[in-house]
């Protein structure tokens, strides 16, 4: 009696609990946020290397079709020199400056104009601009005074407005990088700096490159599991690409952003490989999207499976968090959805709660919504990890796993309930 008791529970701890596969979820996230990779931008290939090792994955998952579906854009990169003194103290490139992403390469010594945001005149702005010791003088502002009065500091990006060299937004430690908005090129330099590094300095030295990438290459990695139906399908999405490199040696990992997510959808189409669904599964892992949606767009633009046939769309974006709470956006046509999503949580509390906040364009999401899709986007926000969103410090060592099992169960639920 005994040895049979004592086999059934090894039998029983055999069978993973949830289904989920903590162990293959972790192992994706480390190689995806990896040097191997890049920061999967687009200046060194590492995207499109990515995403081979992604084809890879949903193959070794025993998904049964894979395609890949190629795009192009438009992009501009800074894996060159990437080098900026301040009255002669060296700044750390990524910790205390970047570059905004639409900026081009700068090379030169100027003089530093600090804007009076207390007693801010525009008149005076353009006059004290106008003198000789201010020509070819970066200008130096808080980013969101700037923003409030992007009228006028739009102004000062344009050749021929104005003899300023370019641009220096402050922005708070820690550091930030962006390339949404890097489809194009303004005419002057922009760099992103802390408060403290450039703080009443009166000279500084910039040496950094940037290469205008025209027509790259880039494809979404398209996974399929067969359900016993084709008529409608489940689609799974996550964004692979990243903001790749700062300069020659830098690189941002993007662990919690987004290798997080695509290694949840990796480990989804892995169970639902194992466990044949009612309905067809489509896992589209996208690139293009810190490039402004350009993977998500293309798809929706140029889908595989009419849009009309998906009866639900999970965007899994930035879930390697540990707040309690989990973040959605949802779409008119997904309303129905969130209903049963929070009477889920409500019966198995994976989450203390369910936030929802307005849909907007900030992940993969939005496309599809625009097209009705029904469709609910999950970011897990707010917590130990997302501090370090879109820094260097978004790393394999600062990603939290607290948030995949609950997203995973939450998830699977949903598809085993929803009718």
């Amino acid at each position: 009696m005994k040895k049979t008791v004592l086999l059934f529970l090894l039998a029983l701890a055999c069978i993973p609990m949830g289904a989920q596969d903590l162990p293959h979820y972790k192992r994706v996230i480390k190689a995806l946020s990896s040097a191997k990779y890049q920061g999967r931008g687009y200046a060194k290939d590492g995207a499109n290397k990515a995403g081979k090792f992604l084809k890879k994955e949903f193959q070794k998952s025993g998904v049964d079709e894979i395609t890949l579906q190629p795009f192009k854009l438009d992009i501009n990169t800074f894996s060159g020199q990437m080098q900026m003194w301040a009255d002669g103290k060296k700044l750390r490139a990524g910790v205390d400056f970047s570059m905004r992403e639409y900026s081009p390469g700068v090379h030169g010594t100027f003089p530093v104009y600090h804007v009076d945001t207390l007693n801010f005149d525009v008149e005076r702005l353009f006059a004290d601009l106008a003198k000789p010791e201010y020509a070819n003088c970066l200008v130096s502002c808080e980013f969101w005074f700037t923003y409030r009065h992007r009228d006028v500091f739009s102004r000062l990006q344009k050749t021929g407005e104005c003899t300023n060299a370019g641009l220096i937004y402050t922005w708070e430690a820690p550091i930030k990088f962006f390339k949404a908005y890097g489809e194009r090129v303004v005419d002057k330099p922009i760099l992103w700096v802390t408060p403290e590094a450039i703080e009443g300095v009166k000279k500084v030295r910039v040496e950094v490159d940037n290469k205008f990438l025209k027509d790259y290459e880039c494809f979404n990695v398209i996974a399929k599991v067969e359900g016993v139906r084709h008529d409608s399908c489940y689609v799974f999405t996550a964004h692979y690409d990243h903001l790749g490199n700062l300069g020659k040696k830098i690189f941002y990992a993007g662990a919690n952003d987004n290798a997080s997510g695509t290694a949840a959808i990796v480990t989804l189409a892995g169970y639902y490989a194992k466990n044949r669904p009612p309905y067809d599964m489509y896992f589209i892992a996208f690139s293009g999207e810190d490039a402004n949606l350009r993977g998500s767009t293309w798809y929706t633009e140029h889908p595989i499976v009419p849009l009309q046939q998906i009866k639900y769309l999970f965007n899994i974006d930035m879930i390697g968090d540990n707040n309690p709470v989990q973040y959605c956006e949802v779409s008119d046509e997904g309303m129905r959805g969130f209903s049963l999503f929070e009477q889920i949580n409500g019966r198995q509390h994976y989450f203390n709660s369910l936030h929802r906040g307005d849909l907007a364009a900030n992940s993969d999401h939005y496309p599809f919504a625009e097209r009705h899709v029904p469709c609910i986007f999950l970011e897990n926000e707010k917590g130990d990890a997302f501090q370090y969103y879109h820094t260097i410090f978004d790393t394999y060592k600062t990603v939290r796993f607290d948030s995949y099992m609950p997203v995973f169960q939450l998830v699977r639920d949903f598809v085993e309930q929803f009718q």
